[in-house]
């Protein structure tokens, strides 16, 4: 689960799952649920790995989500469908989507960059939660 809420100038990003896996999964979600308005509509028929190295939670969430607004920006695509697989000093992740399509994809928000503010990883008795702010 995620919600999207103001902040400030930029916004901000928050999200709750059972795993770590999946709370990196639904970070990536959010985020491109912000950039494209009709999300379901993606379809899954490209696929591109990406590992992150790191030790820290907050840290490892951000780059991860940095390297996929880097590959929306670069080569143009948006991705739908998500998994991560998070490690004691690494992620390894599978992002699914297609190239932009104006004609199908309606872009809602320019994300410009994932910061370092308010940036949040914890673990709880109800699971994981994290909070992002990005920069619009």
């Amino acid at each position: 689960m995620y919600e999207v809420f103001d902040h400030t100038a930029d916004l901000g990003l928050r999200i709750r799952a059972d795993t770590l896996d999946e709370l990196f999964a639904e970070a990536a979600r959010a985020l491109f649920s912000v950039i494209v308005a009709n999300l379901d509509e993606v379809r899954s028929v490209e696929e591109i790995s990406i590992e992150i190295e790191g030790d820290v939670h907050d840290e490892m969430l951000r780059d991860w989500l940095a390297e996929l607004l880097y590959v929306f920006h670069t080569k143009h695509l948006i991705f739908s469908r998500f998994e991560a697989d998070v490690g004691d000093t690494k992620l390894t992740a599978t992002a699914r989507g297609e190239p932009i399509d104006p004609a199908r994809h309606e872009i809602d928000s320019e994300i410009k960059a994932i910061t370092y503010h308010g940036l949040n990883v914890a673990h709880g008795d109800d699971g994981w939660s994290a909070e992002v702010i990005v920069d619009v």
